[in-house]
């Protein structure tokens, strides 16, 4: 958790700083990210079927939200023409966030199929989306930065909203 409250002000930060639509929605996901850690904790202080039914609608609603926010943002980035700025701190912090998010991912699904416990192992595919998501941010930076492809910033929105989806919909249906 320490790391993504960190990240969603290092993202802020660089989001503003850069205009760019793919770092705000990495740092939205990290928000995420925070929200679905203390629900994971608060599910297994009391776990039971029902607190996990509330606990993954929680993670899959949050995924929905981002979706529809990114989808909104990205499309009219690419309708305006929107160019961000390259960001350095965007660029060295999305490259650590996906090396540390991979090692996450791997624990906390080992744990949560150690435990026997879904809400675990859901948290432990949004962790591993959370290295997906920030190599695309990555890489939608690099190519704008390296190659001037203003268009990869918003594409790689679009990625986020794909993972997000694909996420929420796999949680809503383990949930239900």
């Amino acid at each position: 958790m320490g790391w993504n409250v960190i990240g969603v002000v290092v993202l802020a930060v660089a989001s503003i700083a850069a205009g760019s639509v793919a770092l705000a929605g990495f740092g939205l996901d990290s928000l995420i990210e925070i929200g679905a850690s203390a629900v994971v904790i608060w599910e297994l202080s009391g776990a039971g079927e029902r607190r996990q039914r509330i606990a993954l609608t929680l993670i899959a609603g949050a995924f929905v939200a981002l979706a529809l926010y990114l989808t909104i943002q990205s499309g009219v980035a690419l309708w305006a023409g929107h160019r961000a700025q390259p960001s350095t701190a965007g660029m060295i912090w999305t490259a650590v966030t996906a090396v540390v998010m991979f090692v996450l991912a791997a624990g906390k699904a080992r744990t949560g199929r150690a435990l026997g416990n879904p809400v675990l192992t859901a948290e432990g595919r949004v962790t591993f989306i959370d290295g997906l998501l920030a190599s695309a941010v990555l890489a939608g930076i690099l190519l704008d930065a390296l190659a001037g492809w203003w268009w990869a910033d918003p594409v790689a929105g679009f990625v986020i909203v794909y993972y997000a989806i694909r996420e929420a919909v796999a949680i809503f249906r383990h949930a239900h």
